[in-house]
C-alpha cells in the first residue's frame, strides 16, 4: 500500500543561541573563574527572527525536514520545543560538521530515523571535502525506507574578490557535488534512480552560467537518475533565495535565485507527480518580487524568517 509523506528543506539562516550575562551580574561576586552558570541566560540570537523561522517551518508542515545553518543539537532541541511543538517532531539528528562558524545540517522527523551516516571526514588534500557535511539519513515511514542526503555546499562568497565569488568558489562546489553523486551511487548503484532517496539542501549555486562559467551543481542537478522538482514550477516561480544587495525594494532578477534543491530519485519523482511547495511568507518586504501575504512582524530588511524559503513536496512511497 502506498504511503504519503511530505519532505522539506530549509536554510534557517543562523539558527544560533547564546549564553548572555544577566543585567544584574556583579563581577565582584563572580567565582574565581569569572562567572557562574546561574549568571548566564541561554536564549536565541535575534528571537524575533527565530519566531518567524518557526512560523515558516510550521507553514510548510513537513513530516520530515532537512535544515541548514543550525548551531548544534542543543539549539535544535530548544528550537523544536519552543517554536515547533505542534509539529510533533519526535526524532531529530545533528552531527557537528566542518564549518568554522559552527553551522551544521540537521533533520527533524515525525518518523523514526533508523540509519545515520556522516561524511564530514572525507578529505580533499589537507582540507575537509565538505564545507559542512553530507548527512545521510534513513527514515522509516510506516515500514518503508526513505533516504535523505542533506547538504550545504560551499558558499559563492569570496571576501577577497566579491565580484568573482561564484567563479572563484566553483571548483570546490563542483567537487562536493560530484562526491555526493558518488556517495549515492556507492549506496544504491549506478541505476540509483530506481531507489527511494532525496538529495536536498542548500547547494549554494543556481542553474545558468553567468560570470563566464557553468554552475557548480551540474553533476547533481543534471544527473539523469534524479529530478529537480522545482522545475515543475514556471521558471519565474523557481527562486528560493533573496540576495539583498541594497536596502530598498528590489525586483532585479539577479537578486532571486534557486539555491535550495530537492532532487528526487526517478522512482520517487514518477510516483509523486505534484508541484513542490515554496513558502515565501517569511521573506523581508524588500524581496519585492513576492507580493503575497507575509507573517506578522516581518520587516523591510529584518526581521525575517530567513533569506531562504522552505521548500517541500508530497511524496508517495
Amino acid at each position: 500500500m502506498a504511503t504519503k509523506v511530505r519532505v522539506g528543506t530549509f536554510n534557517c539562516e543562523n539558527l544560533f543561541a547564546r549564553f548572555r550575562f544577566r543585567s544584574n551580574v556583579k563581577v565582584a561576586n563572580a567565582t574565581k573563574d569569572g562567572f557562574t552558570i546561574n549568571d548566564l541566560a541561554f536564549d536565541f540570537l535575534k528571537p524575533d527572527e527565530k519566531t518567524l523561522t518557526g512560523q515558516a517551518i510550521r507553514a510548510l508542515d513537513a513530516d520530515v525536514i532537512a535544515l541548514q545553518e543550525v548551531e548544534n543539537f542543543d539549539v535544535l532541541k530548544r528550537f523544536r520545543n519552543q517554536y515547533l511543538k505542534p509539529l510533533k517532531y519526535t526524532y531529530g539528528v545533528l552531527i557537528e560538521g566542518n564549518d568554522p562558524r559552527f553551522i551544521d545540517v540537521a533533520v527533524l522527523s515525525r518518523f523514526p530515523l533508523t540509519r545515520i551516516v556522516t561524511h564530514q571526514e572525507l578529505r580533499s588534500g589537507n582540507s575537509a571535502l565538505f564545507s559542512r557535511d553530507c548527512l545521510e539519513v534513513d527514515v522509516d515511514v510506516k515500514g518503508k525506507t526513505l533516504t535523505l542526503f542533506v547538504n550545504h555546499l560551499k558558499s559563492m562568497l569570496d571576501k577577497k574578490d566579491p565580484k568573482n565569488g561564484r567563479k572563484n568558489t566553483r571548483d570546490r562546489r563542483l567537487l562536493q557535488a560530484k562526491t555526493v553523486k558518488h556517495l549515492v551511487q556507492d549506496r544504491f548503484g549506478t541505476k540509483a534512480g530506481s531507489m527511494q532517496f532525496v538529495i536536498c539542501g542548500d547547494l549554494n549555486d543556481y542553474v545558468g552560467a553567468g560570470q563566464g562559467t557553468t554552475d557548480g551543481t551540474g553533476p547533481l542537478v543534471g544527473w539523469g537518475q534524479v529530478e529537480n522538482v522545482l522545475d515543475r514550477l514556471p521558471e519565474a516561480e523557481r527562486w528560493t533565495h533573496f540576495w539583498e544587495t541594497r536596502k530598498t525594494p528590489d525586483s532585479r532578477p539577479e537578486s532571486y535565485k534557486q539555491l535550495d534543491y530537492m532532487l528526487l530519485s526517478r522512482s520517487l519523482a514518477g510516483k509523486s507527480a505534484v508541484p513542490p511547495i515554496v513558502v515565501r511568507r517569511g521573506l523581508c518586504t524588500n524581496a519585492a518580487l513576492y507580493s503575497g501575504a507575509r507573517f506578522a512582524g516581518v520587516g523591510t530588511s529584518s526581521p525575517a524568517a530567513s533569506d531562504h524559503c522552505p521548500i517541500g513536496i508530497d511524496l508517495v512511497i
